[in-house]
């Protein structure tokens, strides 16, 4: 038993050795939560307190419940049963929507579903809504599939059926009547959604009191981890379980509940405490991860959110290093600022797997993938794709290459019918069947051809022909929203991302234009399929991890880069819409902070490319909510220049420590000639404020312009 306990600190101790009562484990970022939760389910065991059968664990992800079993397991003597078996029989540990995919296996006669249902996931449902549509003859540009799709499952997700949801107009009452005809369909299929297997076991439970009694009485224990993760109908389905005697165990941190838009509501947590808990809730503040510094730089910023139960994390390990604060000129100088550092540390000794640059939005990836692309460091898109992997950007370089390459059968094939225009497979069928026959392209077929295949082949036309002239941002522009792309995108309920990353990419042929000598389409397309095929990093290869803050959560780094760090960017602009937004995004930015070990280092740019256009930025004001006693600024933001143009240099001083003096003629790489005018700090602080004859008055850091005599 000592074993169990020795190595918790006491307020781990406690919770795991809580008696008979419910309780709240408010478990700050790395506190040592996985450690509690499983811990609590050995100690509950190995005392006799319960079987593995009466215990009810959930989690989120599949991930996460195989890691709580083997902990279990490694937790318990050899003579537990639970350790007898790799899949111990009894105990009920999973995801939500693995353990009502149980409950309904067990009890599908009683939930009113063939033994053998098969599930639906988000494809295989979308294809059904069509089939549903198609046969009660819908109008698809009026009532859109995926619209339909997310009617039904965000009225699931609520807990509503068709005869409740919510439906205020002609529009939302007609999409109501689909729901209910949807139902209908998926009953007579033997088929269920992923939003279905929560609803229907819910129902199940709620309406059958007997078999409700059953499972009140067996569990007697019920453990819950990421709580404030959880939804309102995931917290109604988890409270049918809980009978007068059942012990409730849950397990969160409401400052890293960043899930608002999957439906998770902090308020459980607030809720859970007075209907439960009643008050016993433990705090968990004792941080194993970061340095001092890092956690009262969390620690103060998150104290800015007035809707929180409130915890401090501390740390035994000192205060360590302060955190780096970079201002960059532009979106570009931020991206060499961070690949230089990451590879001085790298020479230092860090693993670049030990190194995560994150960003708000995945747009942002794409001007960090350059800079590492063209310094020939490897890294790897945590959670997602590379920028010239992602669909919507391999659908935009398709209509480019058929701009400049017709021929290309690939491209064709593509976008033929994306956005959808009615051309079928059966249609593409006989397309290549002629094809075949006369040896030609799929493409000389289409314009030899008629009906819908034939337009698009003049579509193509005319985007080319309205292209003539236009820069090659420009063109690229007017060929994301002449295709459809853009309007299709726009019409999506999750396109938001993907047009952010549709701009990013004009953004892209702009930089390309001013790098390259060769400014052409084919040209920029040869650059991106470089891009893309370059630097991936192979299994086992030691690559700079990029990723969301969101795909962040739960990992850790000996060092981290938070990015971007603009107004409008983070915080992103429509937080300022949302209730309660701004709250998320400090919660998003406190798990950002908290990612770091040992090193943290928060960058933004003065300027930053949109739509092919330069955008003037002002910094985020979660850096002003932060203490500055844990920062170092490498550079501050120049204060305005009120001198004349025509006035004459000034008086020429004396050398200091770093070799350059005020009135010396340099040379930037980016900026061109230009004289210092201006000069403060020392050694590695030192920074000068240089006249340049064509890019006007700029201050720039001598530990990172990288100037030369002129």
């Amino acid at each position: 038993m000592s074993t169990l306990l020795d190595t918790l600190n006491p307020e781990q101790r406690a919770a795991v050795t809580l008696p008979h009562e419910s309780a709240l484990i408010l478990a700050g970022a790395g506190s040592g939560k996985t450690r509690v939760l499983t811990t609590r389910i050995a100690w509950l065991i190995q005392t006799g307190q319960v079987s593995p059968h009466g215990i009810l664990a959930v989690t989120f992800t599949n991930k996460a419940a195989k890691e709580m079993l083997t902990r279990i397991s490694a937790m318990l003597p050899p003579s537990t049963s639970l350790r007898a078996g790799a899949n111990p029989r009894g105990m009920w540990v999973g995801t939500f929507h693995g353990l009502a995919n149980r409950l309904l296996r067990t009890h599908w006669r009683e939930a009113g579903l063939p033994q053998s249902f098969q599930i639906l996931d988000s494809a295989d449902q979308l294809s059904a809504i069509k089939r549903l549509m198609k046969a009660l003859n819908v109008d698809t540009e009026k009532y859109e599939p995926k619209k339909l799709q997310w009617f039904i499952n965000g009225n699931k997700e609520a807990g509503r059926r068709a005869r409740d949801a919510d439906a205020y107009d002609d529009y939302s009452m007609r999409l109501a009547e689909l729901y209910e005809a949807y139902d209908a369909q998926c009953q007579r299929e033997g088929v269920a959604d992923f939003p279905e297997l929560l609803l229907r076991s819910y129902e199940l439970l709620y309406r059958n009191e007997p078999l409700r009694q059953h499972y009140q009485d067996r569990f007697k224990h019920i453990l819950i981890d990421e709580f404030q993760d959880t939804n309102t109908l995931q917290y109604r389905w988890l409270k049918l379980f809980a009978g007068p005697h059942t012990v409730l165990f849950a397990v969160g941190d409401d400052d890293q509940s960043i899930y608002a838009f999957r439906g998770a509501n902090t308020a459980n947590m607030a809720e859970f405490e007075r209907e439960f808990a009643h008050g016993n809730v433990i705090k968990l503040e004792q941080n194993y991860r970061s340095h001092g510094n890092i956690l009262t730089a969390a620690n103060t910023l998150i104290s800015q959110n007035a809707h929180r139960l409130g915890k401090n994390l501390w740390t035994a390990e000192g205060e360590g290093e302060p955190i780096r604060v970079f201002e960059a000129y532009s979106d570009q100088d931020e991206a060499s600022f961070v690949v230089d550092e990451a590879k001085a540390l790298n020479r230092e000794g860090v693993s670049f797997s030990d190194m995560a640059l994150l960003y708000r939005s995945n747009a942002q990836s794409r001007v960090l993938e350059h800079a590492l692309f063209s310094a020939g460091v490897a890294y790897r898109v945590y959670g997602g794709l590379r920028f010239f992997e992602r669909q919507e950007i391999k659908h935009a370089l398709a209509y480019l290459r058929l701009m400049t390459h017709p021929e290309d059968d690939g491209a064709f094939l593509r976008v033929v019918n994306f956005p959808a225009r009615g051309i079928g497979a059966r249609t593409l069928e006989q397309l290549a069947d002629t094809a075949a026959r006369s040896g030609s392209s799929l493409w000389q077929a289409a314009c030899t051809g008629s009906g819908k295949v034939a337009g698009f082949a003049k579509l193509i036309e005319d985007i080319k022909q309205a292209t003539t002239g236009l820069t090659l941002a420009e063109t690229i522009d007017h060929a994301i929203e002449a295709s459809g792309l853009a309007d299709y995108y726009r019409a999506d309920k999750d396109g938001a991302d993907r047009l952010e990353n549709l701009n990013e990419l004009v953004n892209a042929a702009t930089l390309f234009s001013e790098e390259s000598e060769d400014n052409t389409l084919d040209a920029f397309l040869a650059h991106a399929a470089l891009e893309a095929g370059e630097h991936q990093a192979g299994a086992g290869q030691d690559a700079l991890q990029l990723m969301t803050v969101h795909a962040a959560k739960g990992l850790e780094f000996h060092t981290v880069f938070i990015t971007g760090l603009e107004e409008s960017l983070f915080p992103h602009e429509q937080s300022a819409h949302e209730e309660n937004g701004l709250e998320e995004e400090r919660r998003l930015m406190y798990v950002a902070i908290t990612r770091a070990r040992r090193r943290l280092y928060l960058t933004h740019a003065q300027s930053r490319m949109l739509h092919g256009q330069v955008r003037y930025g002002i910094p985020s004001r979660f850096l002003a909510e932060l203490p500055e006693q844990v920062l170092l600024h490498l550079n501050r933001r120049a204060e305005p220049s009120y001198r004349s143009v025509s006035e004459p240099a000034p008086r020429a001083t004396p050398a200091n420590d770093t070799g350059y003096r005020v009135g010396q003629s340099v040379a930037h790489a980016k900026f061109g000639t230009g004289i210092i005018i201006d000069f403060e700090g020392r050694g590695a602080d030192a920074r000068v404020q240089v006249k340049f004859r064509d890019a006007g008055t700029k201050w720039l850091a001598l530990a990172y312009a990288k100037l030369s005599p002129a």
